[in-house]
C-alpha cells in the first residue's frame, strides 16, 4: 500500500452496464432473461460479480457487471436504488471527488442515512438533491451510467466529460437498449443490424468511427459531456438530441479571457493540479501501477505518482526488436532514475499475430489504430501484477504534443503564400519521392544529428506534407493531417460523408482562436474520445484492467484552457509547459528525443510476418463478399506497398480491420 491508501473511498471500480426500456412501459415477458444475456456479454468488464434489476410493470431493466477495486459489501451492490425508491442507477466508473460531494450534501442537510461508502450511492443522492445537470457538473471522474426515475418515468443516460467510459444506445424493435459495448446488443433476440455506409466511410478517413455514429445504422455513441433522456411513450426509433452539461469549447472560450502570463506560475499550478489528480486516482484496495512508455506524459505521471508513494511504484512498458520503434530502453532509464519497480516486455511479430484475431471481438466495430496491439499487450502485462493502471493519455491533446501541432501553422503559412499552381507542382514533386528510401536516408543522417533534431521516418513525413500542400484553410489542413484517406467516398462503394459531433462543435466556435488552440480543441473533441480513450478502454477491459487518466481530471483539463499557445508549443517543441514540469523530476537528457508515439512497425510487418494473413483478407474474392470496398483500388495500394514504393500500412490496416471485423460480426 502507498501512504495515500490510508482511507478507503469504497469505489466499486470499472464495470459493464446494460439495460432495456420497453416502449409503452409494461413488459411483455422475457425482460429479465434478455437483460441477463446482454449483461453476460460484458463479463470481461466485470468478472467479479453480476446482477440485474427489473421492474416488469414499468418495462425497465438494468444489468451490471463488477470489477472489484474497493468495497464488495452488499452496501455497494448494483444496480442501486435510493431509499425512497424513486431513483435506480447502474453505474460504470469512478467519481474521484465523491467524498467532497458527500460532505456538501451533509452540510446542506440533504444527506441520507448512508448505507455504505460507495461513490454510486453518492451519485444517487447528489442527483436526488440537485437534479441531474447540477450533479453532473459537480462530478470529477470518469463514468457512464443509466438512471431510472420512477416518479417521472424517464430513463437518462450520462457520460463523462471526455468519454473515458463508453456508452452506446439505440432501438431494437420496441426496446430502447443501452450498454457499455455494442456486443451486448448482439445478445438481444431481436438484433437484426445493418452496416452504416456513412460510418464506414468516416472510418476509412480517420481509422475510427467518430461520435455520435457507430458502424450500425440507428445506433449511437453518447457524446462525451452529455446526457440523453427517454420516456416509455417515446416512438420506437426516436433518438432525441443529447444535452451537454459541459463543453471543452466553452471552457476554451472562457479560458482565453484568463490566460497565464507568467510561465513559472503556470508550471507550479500544473504541478499542483496534476499531483492532486494523481493523488485522487491512486487510492485503491488493490495493487496500482502505471504505464511507462518513456515519453513526456507517462513519465510525468509516474514521476508524480512515485513522489507520493512510500514504496516503488510498479511500472510497465513494452519494446520492439526494430530499433526505430523501440522506446523500452528510454522507459527503463527513466524507471531507474525514479526508482520504480519496472517490468518490460519485448514484442515480436508473433505476439502481434496472436493478438490480431482477437481485435474484432475486442472493439465491436472497425477500429484501426494499430497501437491497439501494443496497448493490449502492455495492459495484459500490467494485469499480471496490478488491477489498476494510470496512463499518460490526454497530455498531447490538452497541451499541444503532436507533431502536427508543432508544424501545421508554419506549413500553412508557407503554403498559403504560394500561388495555387506552385502548390500543385510542389505536391506533385513530393509525390515522386518514394518514402521508404527516403526513410532509410533520413535514418542514416539522423545518426549524426543531435537527438532533439532527428526526424524519424522522414519519407513518410514528406508524403504527408505533400498531401496537405493544397489545403485552402487551417481547418482543411488539420483534416488532411488527421486523414488516413483523403477521399474515403472513392474507396467505400456507395460511400458518403456526413458531419460528426466534433465537426458541429467546431462550427460553433464563434470567435477567432489561435490555430494551435483550434487543433487541440478538435483533437480533444474527437481523436482523444473516439480513438485514444476507446483504444485504451477496450484493450484494458479485455483483460479486466482498470485504467485511470490523470491528465483528464476536470481541474487539469480546465486549467489547460488557460494556458496560452506560446506555453504549449515553443522553440519547435510541443508540450513545452509539461516539459518544464518534468524537468523538475527527470533530467532533460533522458527525455529530449523525437516523439515516436506508441506505434508498431506495421509497414514492415505487412511485408513480412503479417503478409499471408493480409493477402487473404485483401484478395479480390474476399473483398467481393461484402462489396464494401473498391477492390481495384485496394489491390493497387497493396501492390504498391509490397513493392516498397509507398508505405500504406495505416491505409491497409483500415481495410484489414474492417474485413476482419466483418468476418466476426456480419454473418
Amino acid at each position: 500500500m502507498t501512504c495515500l491508501q490510508r482511507r478507503p473511498r469504497r469505489i466499486i471500480g470499472m464495470c459493464g452496464i446494460s439495460g432495456i426500456l420497453r416502449r409503452n412501459g409494461a413488459s411483455q415477458g422475457g425482460l429479465g432473461d434478455c437483460i441477463a444475456r446482454m449483461t453476460a456479454a460484458l463479463a470481461h468488464r466485470g468478472p467479479d460479480a453480476g446482477s440485474r434489476w427489473i421492474d416488469d410493470a414499468a418495462g425497465i431493466g438494468f444489468g451490471h457487471r463488477r470489477l472489484s477495486v474497493l468495497d464488495l459489501s452488499a452496501a455497494g451492490a448494483q444496480p442501486m436504488q435510493s431509499d425512497c425508491g424513486r431513483l435506480t442507477v447502474t453505474f460504470n466508473g469512478e467519481i474521484y471527488n465523491h467524498l467532497g460531494i458527500r460532505a456538501e450534501l451533509e452540510k446542506s442537510g440533504a444527506a441520507p442515512n448512508w448505507r455504505g461508502h460507495s461513490d454510486t450511492e453518492t451519485v444517487l443522492y447528489a442527483i436526488l438533491h440537485w437534479g441531474i445537470a447540477d450533479a453532473l457538473r459537480r462530478f470529477n471522474g470518469m463514468f457512464a451510467f443509466a438512471l431510472w426515475d420512477a416518479r417521472d418515468r424517464t430513463l437518462t443516460l450520462c457520460r463523462d466529460r471526455f468519454g473515458e467510459k463508453p456508452l452506446f444506445y439505440g432501438w431494437i424493435g420496441s426496446d430502447l437498449v443501452f450498454a457499455s459495448e455494442l456486443k451486448a446488443f448482439a445478445a438481444h433476440p431481436g438484433w437484426r443490424p445493418s452496416v452504416d455506409k456513412a460510418a464506414l466511410t468516416a472510418f476509412m478517413r480517420y481509422s475510427y468511427v467518430p461520435a455520435p455514429w457507430t458502424i450500425w445504422e440507428g445506433f449511437r455513441k453518447l457524446n462525451p459531456g452529455s446526457c440523453i433522456t427517454f420516456t416509455p411513450v417515446a416512438a420506437a426509433g426516436d433518438l432525441p438530441r443529447p444535452e451537454p452539461y459541459w463543453s471543452m469549447r466553452a471552457c476554451m472560450a472562457a479560458g482565453r479571457q484568463a490566460r497565464y502570463a507568467d510561465a513559472g506560475e503556470a508550471v507550479a499550478e500544473l504541478e499542483r493540479l496534476l499531483s492532486q489528480a494523481v493523488m485522487r486516482q491512486l487510492l485503491s484496495d488493490v495493487p496500482v501501477g502505471a504505464f511507462l512508455s518513456g515519453g513526456i506524459d507517462s513519465s510525468t505521471v509516474v514521476a508524480l505518482l512515485q513522489k507520493q508513494s512510500t514504496r516503488p511504484v510498479k511500472t510497465f512498458s513494452i519494446g520492439f526488436a526494430e530499433a526505430s520503434f523501440n522506446e523500452a530502453a528510454h522507459a527503463s532509464r527513466i524507471a531507474r532514475h525514479l526508482g520504480t519497480d519496472h517490468t518490460e516486455l519485448t514484442v515480436s511479430p508473433a505476439d502481434a499475430i496472436g493478438i490480431v484475431p482477437k481485435l474484432a471481438a475486442m472493439y465491436d466495430e472497425p477500429f484501426a489504430d494499430s497501437s491497439q496491439i501494443p496497448t493490449h499487450l502492455v495492459a495484459a502485462l500490467a494485469r499480471r501484477s496490478v488491477t489498476v493502471a494510470l496512463s499518460g493519455d490526454g497530455g498531447d491533446e490538452l497541451f499541444g504534443g503532436y507533431n502536427r501541432h508543432v508544424w501545421a501553422a508554419r506549413l500553412h503559412a508557407g503554403f498559403s503564400s504560394l500561388p495555387s499552381a506552385a502548390r500543385r507542382a510542389m505536391k506533385g514533386a513530393i509525390g515522386l519521392v518514394a518514402p521508404e528510401p527516403a526513410n532509410t536516408i533520413g535514418n542514416l543522417v539522423g545518426k549524426i544529428a543531435p537527438d532533439r533534431y532527428r526526424t524519424l521516418r522522414v519519407g513518410d513525413l514528406m508524403a504527408k506534407v505533400g498531401s496537405i500542400a493544397g489545403a485552402a484553410t487551417p481547418d482543411d489542413m488539420y483534416r488532411l493531417l488527421c486523414s488516413v484517406e483523403d477521399r474515403p467516398d472513392s474507396v467505400v462503394v456507395d460511400g458518403t460523408e456526413r458531419a460528426s459531433w466534433f465537426a458541429e462543435e467546431m462550427n460553433e466556435v464563434s470567435e477567432p482562436i489561435d490555430a494551435l488552440d483550434r487543433m487541440t480543441l478538435a483533437d480533444a473533441l474527437s481523436y482523444l474520445s473516439d480513438d485514444v480513450l476507446q483504444k485504451v478502454d477496450r484493450a484494458a477491459m479485455a483483460v479486466s484492467l482498470e485504467t485511470r487518466v490523470p491528465f483528464l481530471d476536470r481541474d487539469v483539463a480546465e486549467f489547460s484552457c488557460r494556458v496560452p499557445p506560446s506555453m504549449k508549443v515553443r522553440d519547435g517543441q510541443g508540450k513545452w509547459l509539461v516539459r518544464q514540469l518534468l524537468d523538475r523530476h527527470v533530467p532533460r537528457e533522458l527525455i529530449d528525443r523525437p516523439k515516436t508515439g506508441f506505434s508498431i512497425p506495421l509497414d514492415q510487418w505487412l511485408r513480412g510476418p503479417l503478409r499471408e494473413w493480409a493477402s487473404d483478407l485483401l484478395a479480390t474474392e474476399n473483398l467481393g463478399q461484402r462489396g464494401w470496398f473498391n477492390a481495384r483500388r485496394v489491390g493497387d495500394v497493396w501492390a504498391d506497398h509490397l513493392k516498397g514504393r509507398r508505405n500504406h500500412g495505416s491505409w491497409l490496416w483500415n481495410v484489414l480491420m474492417a474485413q476482419s471485423w466483418a468476418g466476426a460480426w456480419c454473418r
